[in-house]
């Protein structure tokens, strides 16, 4: 049994694996990146590294594929990496080096694939397994065997993608506000951001609800359904004013000037 995890923030996984950064971006003149791991459990992990196929869903969940989608291009034939397993003793860290290769002749466009972290389980010594009561019963043991993968993204070209929102609405879940919105995406490269969420009253006072880091829309898809758990906070009341809604995009470069994707606003009633 395999449970993959898909990163939009660091994430523990088995053997408490660190990861950073939480995508690579290669644009420009890069051709060379690096790709952070550590382990912060107590326990030796091994983990197996691959190149993997991924369609994103309208939902925002994830499916390993083998061929791609309309409009998607796969990356993997572009990249190298190394080294292709590594052994993390409890609090110790790892690089992996990922390198561009073949990309002289790529055409304008945004390639994508996925580099797949795969915990190897620990080998139970023979001899140790607990015995059956009966001869006759059968036992079948499922090992759970946990990824985590994060995307690996080649742009050429001018990007010229750009993002809006609709389809917003708030509900309340056993008392939990809710805001369900749609993203759109625009253009021929992925969108990628942080979402943050105010609240404005009547008299104009602006209160910080919710946010939602790391928010994709790959290529090809046109659009992504979200829901955001919103805060319970004193003084905000979700049946007066208005709600502010800012999707700002995360820079690829360092020191990089963060861009304001979309914005909307709501009134409360």
């Amino acid at each position: 049994m395999t449970t993959i995890f898909y990163l939009p923030v660091q994430l523990k996984a088995q053997g408490d694996l660190l990861i950073t950064p939480r995508r690579i971006v290669f644009e420009g003149g890069s051709r060379l990146q690096e790709i952070n791991l550590a382990n912060s459990g107590s326990d030796t992990a091994r983990y197996v590294i691959s190149l993997v196929e991924v369609r994103m869903n309208v939902n925002g969940t994830f499916e390993f594929i083998n061929a791609p989608d309309s409009g998607q291009l796969f990356a993997s034939n572009f990249l190298r990496f190394f080294p292709h397993s590594v052994i993390l003793p409890p609090k110790e860290a790892q690089v992996v080096k990922v390198q561009l290769q073949h990309t002289a002749d790529l055409d304008t466009g945004e390639y994508r694939s996925h580099i797949y972290f795969r915990a190897v389980p620990k080998q139970q010594p023979l001899g140790d397994e607990k015995q059956l009561d009966s001869p006759q019963t059968i036992s079948i043991k499922l090992t759970p065997v946990f990824g985590i993968t994060i995307p690996v993204i080649i742009r050429v070209g001018k990007n010229n993608a750009s993002a809006s929102m609709s389809d917003i609405s708030l509900t309340m879940e056993d008392t939990i506000p809710k805001l369900n919105l749609t993203f759109h995406r625009e253009g021929n490269m992925s969108v990628y951001g942080d979402l943050s969420v105010d609240h404005i009253s009547p008299s104009g006072k602006v209160t910080p609800i919710g946010s939602l880091k790391g928010v994709a829309v790959y290529t090809p898809n046109r659009a992504r359904q979200l829901h955001v758990a919103l805060a319970r906070v004193s003084g905000v009341n979700y049946h007066s004013g208005k709600l502010r809604l800012s999707y700002l995009e995360i820079p690829t470069q360092m020191n990089a000037k963060v861009e304001v994707l979309a914005t909307s606003e709501i009134s409360l009633n």
